[in-house]
């Protein structure tokens, strides 16, 4: 497809669980956008047939190479499980299709590499789902933290704490199991916003604990990041811990979360002035006030437009399908973020600090 052609861009959503589903609803009232098909294995059973066919009247496949090769499709949005997103996202590639995968972009960094590759060999267009940097208040907070408008960045401070019911795990016993925790599943949303927001993190610190539920798998997280300019931060995650602290409480992205119109998940802290984010709260002094711990600071809130972040993220794959725009996270932006939940981890199992680019120089040879 070139930037001329107005036609419709013709997409295939492979995976119909809950993000596939969500997906395939926003490209069928999305302007610009069609769904041409749907892939998943589960269709291969009659009931599950029937649902697709009640939700969708488009063509149908147990398999996305098969949809790929039956359809002239533009496009396709992988929502399948996250072993499989590589090994999908290469074959859609390869087909000549752009490709829209959801995060995380694979099950490690070491094989988030060959996805990396195969998009260098074949000069792919594809977007990596971290949907929330396609949020209003992230680009705002981003224009306002690298504008200078609080100085020179000192510290950031993030916090996700949410009780996940019981039947989480009981009705998916793998959510139980390593790689399911609170790190890879949560965590590694705040981890990529953190990079986007305050720059490449050098070196990190990590504590892990299972004690609230006495899985394998951890429940609660702490982080503490060194970024390469100097900036230290620290991101504290739990699935166990009630809170109203967190991005899904302070956003409207996820309806299952109650709304808490004020509530905050970040906070910045520069020489000059202080953000909290989401609701982008601007602590300063006024421009005649001395900046000491002495003088009053002012409150005022950075404005944005409320929108639909999915939406949002949708209508610029659209302009990457288009070749009109360069994807805002690239498949080597996202193997970056799954680097830095994996060093993470292994900070917390060895009791070390793990610097990043050997972290990455390791795993990448293995």
């Amino acid at each position: 497809m070139t930037a001329s052609d107005t036609r419709p861009i013709r997409i295939g959503v492979v995976g119909l669980g809950f993000m596939g589903r969500q997906h395939a609803e926003f490209v069928r009232t999305a302007r610009g956008a069609e769904l041409a098909a749907v892939a998943d294995p589960a269709l291969e059973r009659a009931s599950a047939r029937d649902a697709a066919a009640a939700e969708s009247d488009c063509p149908r496949y147990a398999d996305a190479v098969a949809m790929v090769n039956a359809e002239r499709l533009d496009a396709v949005i992988i929502a399948n499980p996250n072993g499989l997103h590589v090994d999908t996202a290469i074959a859609c590639l390869e087909a000549g299709v752009a490709v829209l995968v959801e995060k995380p972009v694979a099950v490690d960094y070491a094989e988030s590499l060959r996805l990396v590759s195969a998009v260098a060999r074949l000069s792919g267009r594809l977007l990596v789902g971290h949907h929330r940097r396609h949020h209003p208040a992230v680009a705002r907070a981003r224009d306002a933290i690298h504008s200078g408008a609080l100085g020179d960045l000192v510290a950031v401070s993030g916090m996700w704490s949410a009780r996940k019911e019981d039947t989480y795990f009981t009705d998916t016993p793998w959510h139980r199991s390593p790689g399911a925790g609170v790190l890879l599943i949560n965590a590694v949303h705040d981890l990529d916003l953190l990079r986007h927001l305050c720059g490449e993190v050098s070196d990190v610190n990590a504590v892990v604990s299972s004690h609230a539920r006495g899985w394998v798998v951890e429940d609660t997280a702490a982080i503490t990041l060194r970024f390469e300019n100097g900036v230290i931060g620290n991101l504290l995650a739990s699935d166990a811990g009630v809170s109203p602290w967190g991005w899904d409480q302070a956003t409207e992205e996820t309806p299952a979360f109650p709304f808490l119109p004020d509530g905050e998940a970040y906070r910045f802290v520069g020489t000059r002035g202080a953000l909290s984010v989401p609701n982008l709260a601007l602590y300063s002094y006024a421009p005649a006030v001395m900046p000491d711990w002495h003088s009053p600071l002012s409150r005022t809130y950075l404005p944005t437009r409320p929108q639909n972040t999915f939406a949002v993220q949708l209508g610029h794959f659209l302009d990457v399908v288009r070749g009109v725009a360069e994807p805002l996270v690239s498949a080597d932006d996202a193997s970056q973020t799954l680097a830095l939940v994996e060093a993470a981890a292994l900070a917390a199992r060895t009791g070390r600090t793990v610097e990043i680019e050997r972290f990455r120089a390791d795993a990448g040879a293995r």
